[in-house]
């Protein structure tokens, strides 16, 4: 399945999609109103310039006196003073909706990526997800702060310098006039040609920033396995498509400016060719030229600006269209509006409503296939799972042990059938009730940027520092803590980098334990521990798990021999079940697992003693 991010955006200019904007925009609607009047009184108080200039021409050089020259430099000074004022309120307006309209777009995206299910990220890399949430979300408000800003004060100067040049001259006014309906209909012909080619950019900026995340987060290896120079290629084939697409899109904008630029150039030379003609046969003021020829220039730079604007804002379509889908992206797991009534959400607890979890488990018809398709990995399975009950789970590597657990946790949720946990389908109380009592500890756990104590106090953010000591100490982290640098306070680095894979492993076991919950679940927790501190951890794991369900997703067999019911997994599919000692005597697939790995084991061994 290809990744959401992969979608391509084909669609034309659309007002529909830009109204996906207005919930962003509600909350500052009074700013965008008192900016768009800032930007007015800006414009206005720009086009009375060149009337003041015409007044002087009139009043001081042709008729060679000064007489008057101190009221009317107050009067100049104070115009440039308002506009001075006007610039930096209008320009305040404008950081206020670039900060906070950015702020809300970035926190609405991330809080809806909190309720996507697992199958979202299986098929999504982290770049284009922060390709959407950082870059997008920053065009689209510094366009609508800045640019929007740009069009406006550019589209009140325009208008008052023609009404201006309409009072002064009809006649040369109207000369005028006409570019603003070329310079539409050449928009219209180019705006769908450079939004498809901005789409087009946008998409490869997307890869590139996974790629950039790729490259640094897997440095080590790519440097052990002498990578560097695929990935350089690689790296350069797709910054090469991102620059042929950059270019297609610049070469629009480069014919479309230029015809804009062109349209009002030439109306400008006619406009000083037949004023020239009529100061000459003295039906035209000198000072009233000069005013016009000012507004008839002036307006060059606005009308240059607003087409380039007017260029960007066609190509914003495409951002708002990744940025739209994030937010339509609908999880694969939801709880219905009454659980969320009752329960709350995973923002909202209700947690005086949540009842106490037992641990009973059973999985009823459940046919289950993943959301990309392919084939059912579970059929008509059923298996009542007692409250208490340590269940194991076997196989060989890629077989599909972590399908039964991830149902169990629901971060999938059945094809048909039903999972009922306490004797209820799961699916009639709330996610977070189920997942806050669950605690997981995976083969390559994640850690987040902290200290030590930080990341274990994550499984209880209420637990004391005794509390979070005392958890270490149950899993025999704390002899791994104490031997760090700053001990509990030592950083971890980004996603636990600072540590062995195994130390991390050890604080992730600790942070479940701290959770107190009544499902644990322990996914190849011990694959990077120490023989030593595993045999630590299975004693303290036989203490944690009594009255608690437990699911051991095991490599190593020799972990799971008191489990109370062990499922054997192969091609997916359960093809055998029961107690450590009657699999064995069945002689059949998971006697063969244990007799191969019991060998290798024996042998690793008495390798290790030779040495």
């Amino acid at each position: 399945m290809p990744a959401y991010d992969e979608e391509d955006y084909q669609q034309s200019f659309s007002w529909k999609t830009w109204k996906r904007l207005w919930p962003f925009l509600k909350p500052f609607r009074l700013t965008f109103v008192l900016m768009i009047v800032l930007n007015g009184l800006t414009g206005l108080t720009d086009v009375l310039l060149p009337l003041l200039q015409r007044y002087a021409i009139a009043n001081f050089i042709e008729k060679e006196t000064l007489r008057g020259l101190l009221p009317y430099g107050l009067v100049y000074g104070a115009v440039i003073l308002t506009q001075s004022l006007l610039v930096v309120a209008f320009c305040r307006q404008s950081m206020k909706i670039e900060m906070n309209m950015g702020k809300d777009m970035r926190m609405a995206m991330f809080h809806h990526l909190q309720t996507l299910s697992f199958s979202y990220y299986n098929v999504t890399p982290v770049g284009y997800i922060l390709s959407r949430v950082m870059n997008d979300s920053q065009r689209i408000a510094g366009m609508l702060a800045w640019n929007l800003t740009d069009i406006l004060w550019a589209m009140f100067y325009v208008l008052g310098s023609f009404v201006s040049m309409l009072l002064l001259n009809w006649r040369l006014a109207l000369i005028l006039i006409p570019i603003v309906p070329v310079m539409a209909l050449l928009t219209m012909y180019f705006q769908n040609r450079i939004l498809r080619w901005n789409r087009r950019v946008r998409k490869m900026n997307s890869r590139i920033t996974s790629a950039f995340n790729e490259g640094i987060t897997g440095a080590r290896t790519t440097k052990t396995l002498v990578l560097e120079e695929k990935a350089t290629g690689q790296f350069r084939t797709l910054t090469g498509e991102a620059r042929q697409a950059g270019m297609r899109a610049a070469r629009l904008n480069a014919v479309y400016i230029p015809l804009v630029l062109f349209a009002s150039t030439a109306a400008v030379s006619i406009v000083l060719l037949r004023g020239g003609r009529m100061v000459l046969s003295q039906a035209l003021e000198l000072a009233t030229l000069s005013a016009f020829t000012t507004y008839a220039v002036s307006i060059f730079e606005p009308i240059q600006m607003t087409a380039a604007n007017i260029a960007d804002f066609i190509s914003l379509q495409a951002n708002i269209e990744r940025v739209a889908g994030v937010l339509d992206r609908v999880s694969d797991v939801t709880d219905t509006p009454e659980v969320i009534e009752k329960y709350g959400d995973a923002f909202h607890p209700k947690k005086e409503n949540w009842e106490p979890l037992r641990g009973e488990i059973e999985f009823r018809d459940v046919t289950f296939r993943y959301p990309d398709g392919g084939d059912n990995v579970l059929e008509h399975f059923n298996l009542h799972i007692p409250q208490g009950t340590t269940v194991a789970i076997v196989g060989e590597t890629g077989a599909g042990k972590s399908t039964l657990v991830n149902l169990a946790c629901r971060f999938f949720e059945p094809t048909e059938g039903q999972i009922l946990i306490d004797g209820v389908d799961y699916r009639e109380r709330s996610q977070l009730w189920l997942h806050a009592n669950i605690g997981y500890v995976l083969q390559n756990p994640h850690l987040f940027s902290g200290s030590v104590r930080e990341n274990i106090r994550y499984g209880r953010l209420d637990a004391t520092d005794a509390e979070v000591e005392a958890a270490a100490k149950a899993v025999s982290a704390d002899a791994v803590i104490a031997k760090l640098e700053k001990g509990w306070d030592s950083d971890v680095g980004e996603g636990g980098d600072r540590l062995s894979t195994g130390e991390k492993q050890l604080i992730s076991f600790a942070r479940a334990v701290l959770a107190d919950p009544r499902i644990f679940v322990l996914d190849e927790a011990t694959s990077s521990i120490d023989t030593r501190t595993e045999m630590l951890i299975s004693e303290a794991t036989d203490r944690l798990l009594a009255g608690r369900t437990g699911f051991l997703i095991a490599h190593r067999l020799s972990t799971i021999r008191k489990a109370d019911l062990i499922l054997v997994v192969r091609d997916g599919k359960i093809v055998e079940q029961g107690r450590h000692a009657e699999l064995l005597r069945a002689g059949g697939y998971y006697h063969d697992l244990y007799s191969r790995q019991f060998a290798e084991e024996s042998t690793r061994a008495l390798w290790d003693r030779d040495a």
